[in-house]
């Protein structure tokens, strides 16, 4: 499989702008915002703009230490949610909006170190919410992201 290239790992690299928005974006039950599929950063930055309350500041803060974390790093909008991965690597990180609290979903969760507090039905994902009152460990989650960010990638 060296050298390979799968169809998902192929739209990692993609950098096409999310689709001009003419109205505030709906929210969709359970608070998270209806975006357009769309890859690159502008998509990103328009759901974080429509994360509702302080949930948009959770998002900004979140996407500023991705992006410092992992510089170059691939971004998407799909399934409604931001999308962090590395070219040619697949998606590693995964942000959904909730009504009380934000999910950050690691996709190879199991394998960090120390393991991301959510448990998942799926066998290797991890989570962590985060909620208004809590603290925001910028460095447990900037280790995170760095190991998730060496791991290999899903592709979806």
């Amino acid at each position: 499989m060296a050298g390979r290239t799968s169809k998902g790992a192929e739209k990692v690299t993609k950098n096409t702008a999310a689709k001009p928005a003419g109205a505030t974006p709906k929210l969709l039950s359970g608070g998270n915002p209806q975006i357009p599929k769309g890859y690159g950063d502008a998509s990103v930055q328009a759901y974080i703009a429509a994360m509702p309350d302080w949930k948009s500041e959770i998002g900004r803060r979140l996407d500023a230490l991705i992006s410092r974390t992992v510089p170059g790093v691939c971004k998407a909008v799909k399934w409604n949610s931001p999308f962090y991965g590395v070219k040619g690597q697949g998606w590693f990180l995964g942000i959904h909006c909730y009504a009380s609290y934000v999910k950050v979903a690691f996709f190879k969760g199991v394998s960090l170190h120390p393991l991301p507090p959510g448990e998942s039905k799926q066998k290797e994902v991890r989570y962590l919410d985060i909620r208004e009152d809590d603290p925001f460990d910028e460095a447990q989650i900037a280790s995170w992201v760095e190991q998730a960010s060496r791991l290999p990638g899903e592709r979806m």
